[in-house]
């Protein structure tokens, strides 16, 4: 016997899934990109309550029942491993957390028809049922204007009843907020997909999306264009389940402080959507799409000192329940497997962003070849040691007097292999001369 649920009761509790706004609407952008988009709109019209968004693209259209099967919750479909959907639910219940009517139109072929579907939150209130509508084109225009012509598909949010939350939704301070929401979603898009904004996604096709008829500009995380910039070297970690092996890229960076930059406004605009201190910690990619952008997920606490050290963390949708990726696609948990190792890598790569951000007043002087050697010395025995701590740690327990005897040897040990090493670093930087090189790795002439 089929029960189904009341649709009711149950559209409700779908509304509060976890989306906010700007990530409701780069689910959306999700779905453009897998139907091989290469120019999105975002149109936003503040009319009161009549006030609308609009996402349009040139994908490829959907048949009749794409379209259908595409407004299901749940949907059937197979995701490949190169898509960036999952649960079936993106669509749907990325909407419908923002607004009460959603509206569908996708044509498939220029001389084809425009096709449209609708689920209105009133309606389905008022009978109970899990009834798609189907509204006519000429009752419809916002939604198929976009499509004269054209291939591709449009997604319209009305009643905006998660967006405009006044009681005067006419009034001046809806319109405002509304503005500050079209900034947000700016930012928080040229984030989640600066890879493909910027042509460095692994897909060949290129990518362009406009707000309000303005270009969105991808934000690099990690301030690759500054000369300072500290790279450092990537590693591949192995995760392992049921026989299966997975392989997750991680690349540590470390941003140069203030007084570092090129430029103050460069300083600013990579201090990020959510600013310097938040932004620090892991940026996890699943097919290059941003998941989670900064944050060090209970492995370490966010510091001022810290707030240099960014790491990206690649990992493929075969691994997407060993990260737990949650419905919104907005959040990860480290698998137990790799918590010590990313311990360890965020401790050395936070213990480096220390140095630069104390170096912050000491101007745009380049540093002598010795002292970048050591650096790096230093940061190889950390990698080293860090994770040699973290794997007593676990074996011994945080207060065990066996751990506090061995992490006083380590620590000694420590002292003697990065003065060791440091002295072979000095012996051959005299040997070769010391010419000057600038954190990026660029010599200079001393005589010059």
């Amino acid at each position: 016997m089929e029960v189904l649920p009341s649709a009711r009761r149950l559209i409700g509790s779908l509304r509060d899934i976890g989306y906010d706004l700007s990530g409701a609407v780069a689910d959306l952008v999700d779905n453009s990109i897998a139907a091989g988009s290469t120019f999105i709109r975002i149109d936003m019209s503040f009319e009161g309550s009549n006030s609308w968004i609009r996402v349009s693209d040139d994908g490829s259209g959907m048949s009749e029942g794409a379209l259908v099967e595409a407004l299901r919750f749940g949907t059937r479909r197979h995701y490949d491993l190169d898509d960036l959907g999952k649960f079936g639910l993106g669509l749907k219940a990325a909407s419908l957390s923002q607004c009460k009517r959603l509206t569908v139109a996708s044509r498939s072929t220029a001389q084809g028809r425009t096709r449209l579907a609708r689920w209105d939150i009133d309606h389905i209130e008022a009978t109970d049922r899990w009834e798609v509508i189907r509204p006519r084109a000429r009752d419809c225009r916002l939604a198929t204007v976009p499509l004269r012509g054209a291939v591709g598909t449009v997604v319209l949010w009305e009643k905006l009843d998660r967006i405009l939350r006044f009681k005067s939704p006419s009034g001046r301070r809806a319109l405002t907020e509304f503005g500050q929401l079209e900034t947000e979603i700016e930012d928080h898009l040229a984030m989640i997909f600066h890879r493909f904004l910027a042509r460095e996604a692994r897909r060949r096709l290129p990518l362009d999306i406009l707000i309000n008829g303005r270009p969105i500009q991808p934000w690099d995380p990690f301030a690759r264009r500054e000369t300072e910039t500290r790279a450092l070297t990537e590693q591949k970690l192995a995760l392992t389940d049921g026989g299966a092996s997975h392989r997750v890229a991680v690349r540590p960076y470390v941003l140069p402080a203030e007084s570092r930059f090129s430029t103050p406004k460069a300083h600013h605009i990579a201090g990020g959507p959510r600013r310097w201190n938040r932004q620090q910690g892991f940026y996890f990619y699943r097919n290059d799409r941003m998941i989670q952008g900064g944050g060090w997920n209970r492995l370490r606490t966010s510091d001022e000192h810290t707030k240099l050290a960014r790491i990206s963390v690649d990992f493929l949708p075969s691994a997407d329940h060993l990260f737990e990726l949650n419905v919104s696609k907005t959040q990860v948990r480290v698998p137990p497997e790799l918590r010590a190792e990313l311990t360890a890598i965020a401790s050395s790569v936070a213990r480096i962003a220390q140095g630069s951000y104390r170096g912050k007043s000491e101007g745009h002087q380049g540093t002598d070849l010795t002292v970048a050697r050591i650096e790096a010395v230093r940061e190889l025995v950390g990698l080293v040691i860090n994770a040699v701590r973290v794997a007593l740690t676990e074996e011994f327990g945080p207060r065990s007097i066996e751990l506090q005897n061995i992490s006083k040897r380590i620590s000694r040990l420590e002292q003697r292999l990065v003065k060791d090493m440091t002295q072979i670093a000095k012996a051959k930087a005299t040997h070769n001369g010391n010419g000057a090189v600038t954190a990026s790795g660029r010599a200079t002439n001393p005589s010059s």
